[in-house]
């Protein structure tokens, strides 16, 4: 394919995603087929000789799509929202175009900046405390990870350096076995599982901290827990907070638990991945009160704040914690501007060594919506899920089973979990719509997201009387059920 071709063919295949994505919504969010069905469909082998565009293209519609759960479709309400926009498209576009791989400030100078400027607009925009800024000679910082997974691991790592020498320096005749052994990290019981993902990687142990009947941790818990740790010898290093939690989107009490973490010397570590879109909007920010506690701070704009995936931005206050932990400098990746100051170089705030220009999506995004225009998307997202809520209120045969505070619904219908569970499988064995469930203490409980860019008040007033209807036709078999024994 040369440049001509790729013009022609670059154009077919934007009308293409265009005429996609606003017809998403005629397509069935969730597929018709069994594990396996691909392999059937294509060779065993790849072509020795080169096949055209088009024969390719075709088995887009063939082969791809029939597997594709459509994530941006208006009936899609699992998970949590996965952004998408044209501007974020485009700007993908150009990163692939431009193709750079940007481990260091020379590997190639616009990405580093652009990163470093966008992620100051960002916090700026979630009124983050100045210590977490780079400004132009700030000790703190932000970075783009590819998920919010890699920035809590990130964290637990540098928190694990940062205090195994704290220790050794304090007690000499200490290995660094010796304490590794003794070192525990804490989360909520309600804390995504990357967090416990995060100690197996990093060869520590965690322990859970019980949550209130808002399912939130307050400050007693941690320190009962904190308490008794060290009474048996154990390090605490590293804390979790949960901003905006998985399984029902509630908020850790961040000015109860950030003063308990400064005070033992832990490293507390917010996770807002879903909720922390929403601090952009000045009536949603008094969640984030309390980060001024925290060492480091994450959220996901590819969930929420329309940039696709992946974008994930992290900030910390003392970017020497992360550079300190992972830094090796061999001498293909030096430079002679990297003792300057005046450069970053973000293969020692990360995992990996390569980079995509991830920042180019934020830089359209921003740009191209404005502040204001991100704002309404998540307002809009807000009034939607309470519209839900207050449907669901409506019917006696239902519970709202957490506080509803932003996108997101929990509900059920009075009755078992096996009740709750046949609903949920007829749901979405019908495919109109697609959601997934958690468990609240021991309750099996529907989640409800509002997910799309273009989901509007039709769709959920079609969700919820689609859901009615087979709750209505399971309790009828039940009750059925119930009299035939």
């Amino acid at each position: 394919m040369d440049a001509a071709e790729f013009r022609k063919r670059g154009k077919e295949m934007v009308d293409y995603v265009a005429d996609y994505l606003e017809k998403i919504d005629k397509r069935q969010v969730f597929p018709d087929v069994e594990p396996g069905y691909l392999r059937p469909l294509i060779p065993d082998c790849a072509p020795q000789d080169p096949e055209s565009f088009e024969d390719v293209f075709k088995d887009i519609e063939k082969i791809i799509m029939p597997g594709v759960t459509h994530w941006h479709s208006p009936y899609f309400f699992a998970y949590f929202p996965s952004a998408s926009s044209f501007p974020a498209l485009l700007a993908d576009i150009l990163c692939g175009g431009i193709g750079c791989v940007g481990f260091s400030w020379a590997a190639s100078p616009a990405c580093t900046e652009l990163e470093t400027v966008m992620l100051d607009w960002l916090g700026k925009m979630i009124n983050l405390p100045e210590e977490f800024l780079a400004g132009k000679d700030g000790q703190g910082g932000g970075v783009i990870q590819g998920s919010a997974s890699e920035a809590t691991l990130i964290s637990l790592l540098a928190a694990r350096t940062k205090t195994i020498r704290r220790v050794q320096s304090e007690n000499p005749e200490l290995t660094e076995a010796d304490i590794m052994g003794r070192l525990v990290a804490y989360a909520s019981d309600q804390a995504h599982s990357s967090v416990e993902r995060a100690a197996l990687i990093g060869g520590v142990k965690i322990k859970n901290v019980s949550s209130d009947d808002k399912f939130t941790v307050c400050g007693s818990a941690l320190k009962k827990v904190l308490d008794e740790d060290k009474a048996s010898g154990l390090i605490p290093f590293f804390f979790c907070a949960t901003l905006g939690t998985t399984p029902c989107c509630s908020f850790d009490r961040l000015l109860e638990l950030g003063p308990i973490c400064n005070k033992e010397n832990i490293w507390m570590h917010i996770d807002a991945a879903y909720a922390g879109s929403a601090f952009i909007c000045p009536e949603f920010r008094h969640l984030l009160n309390g980060v001024e506690f925290a060492d480091s701070f994450n959220f996901n704009p590819h969930k929420w704040l329309l940039v696709n995936f992946d974008c994930s931005a992290m900030w910390v206050k003392k970017r020497s914690d992360l550079i300190g932990a992972f830094k090796l400098e061999p001498l293909y990746l030096q430079h002679h501007h990297q003792e300057s100051g005046l450069v970053t170089d973000y293969r020692h705030w990360q995992i990996p060594l390569g980079r995509r220009f991830r920042s180019l999506k934020l830089w359209f995004v921003l740009r191209m919506y404005g502040v204001t225009g991100l704002q309404e998307h998540i307002r809009k997202h807000v009034r939607l899920s309470h519209q839900f809520e207050h449907l669901v209120l409506q019917d006696e045969r239902f519970e709202i089973c957490a506080e509803v505070v932003l996108g997101l619904v929990c509900f059920r219908l009075k009755g078992s979990n096996e009740l709750n569970k046949a609903l949920l499988k007829i749901i979405n064995e019908a495919k109109k719509i697609h959601l997934v469930p958690c468990y609240l203490r021991e309750k099996f409980v529907l989640r409800f997201a509002i997910c799309s860019r273009t989901v509007e008040s039709t769709h959920v007033k079609f969700a919820w009387q689609h859901i009615s209807q087979l709750a209505t036709d399971l309790l009828q078999t039940w009750e059925h059920d119930d009299h035939q024994q």
